[in-house]
């Protein structure tokens, strides 16, 4: 097996719901996480809107406590280090938020903005950070010279190119990609997750690689989490999701990627499943039963387990349990 080089083990997050009293349980964001990630790996991590793959995204990079869990980075403790060794191991690793531009200091030129975070780590003196910046630069298929320039002079693919560099800038060994390339056109797209493998391949990086487009994940990823109301409901490699899913909830997302032939675009094609949006699932019930078109008896007694359906892959649906349909009929 490749080295582990994150593991995260019963990583839970809540948040006070509006108008809650102190003390009360709130909205469960992240609910009892755990993966792991392999060096040189690419993990898809997918759902809709709302279930959690940004908060899990913090937690991991530890932008946020976690109430319960841990987050390892090569075997040592990252959620738990002390604040000096949080600072250094933060080095390996870093993140490409959505919106690039608001993530780039306006008053900052560009190449000041990914030279920045060598100069918070205390690392080179100003004329080696100014050539590192002017390296990347180039190596992100943009210009040294451009290193004068502000981040509102560029276009959007470019302000995520920037982005990209001043994430290499510390030389990690992880990049969380939170939907990095969901606000960009098609064809400046596909460019960006080019530039991404690109670099993957040349500096030997493992990627948490966040979206709610399952045709994007299925393209880049070597493993696929699926993610519903804070919990994975399905993980496995990219392959065995996407050719044989386990979950219904997989299913609707495969279903709802479009069809480049409108000829062959049909009404179930859409992955219509019951209800539009994301609601707090009852506590003693699987999360997803209250959309689920294959719900049965157990569905609505106790939350499945996260268990394994094929080799190296995982599901939590009851309809992988030959004992709780027999227990159904």
């Amino acid at each position: 097996m490749p080295e582990a080089m994150l593991e995260v083990a019963g990583l839970s997050k809540s948040f006070a719901g509006r108008g809650s009293r102190s003390g009360a349980a709130g909205v469960k964001a992240v609910d009892d996480v755990h993966f792991t990630l392999a060096r040189g790996e690419t993990l898809g991590l997918v759902g809709e809107s709302g279930c959690g793959k940004s908060t899990l995204s913090r937690l991991v990079l530890s932008l946020l406590d976690a109430d319960a869990g841990s987050v390892r980075l090569g075997g040592t403790d990252f959620a738990h280090a002390p604040r000096r060794q949080k600072r250094a191991m933060r080095q390996r690793i870093q993140i490409v938020f959505q919106d690039a531009l608001s993530s780039l200091n306006p008053r900052m030129t560009v190449g000041v903005n990914i030279a920045e975070p060598m100069r918070l780590q205390g690392i080179g003196s100003p004329a080696a950070r100014r050539a590192e910046a002017r390296r990347l630069l180039a190596r992100v298929g943009l210009q040294a010279e451009d290193e004068h320039r502000y981040p509102h002079e560029f276009s959007g693919g470019q302000c995520q190119r920037i982005a990209i560099a001043r994430a290499l800038v510390l030389k990690p060994e992880i990049i969380v990609f939170d939907e990095a390339v969901s606000a960009l056109d098609v064809s400046i797209r596909a460019q960006i997750l080019r530039l991404i493998l690109d670099l993957q391949q040349q500096f030997g990086l493992s990627y948490i690689f966040i979206s709610h487009d399952l045709g994007v994940i299925k393209r880049i990823c070597d493993r696929i989490a699926v993610m519903y109301l804070g919990r994975i409901v399905e993980i496995g490699s990219s392959d065995s999701v996407c050719r044989a899913p386990r979950h219904p909830y997989t299913e609707a997302l495969l279903r709802a990627i479009p069809i480049a032939d409108p000829r062959r675009m049909r009404v179930e094609d859409l992955g219509l499943i019951e209800g539009d949006a994301v609601e707090p699932a009852k506590a003693a019930a699987c999360p997803f039963e209250p959309r689920c078109p294959k719900r049965f008896a157990p569905c609505g007694e106790a939350p499945p387990p996260l268990v394994e359906v094929a080799p190296f892959h995982q599901a939590a649906c009851y309809l992988n349990d030959p004992e709780a349909q027999g227990r159904s009929s």
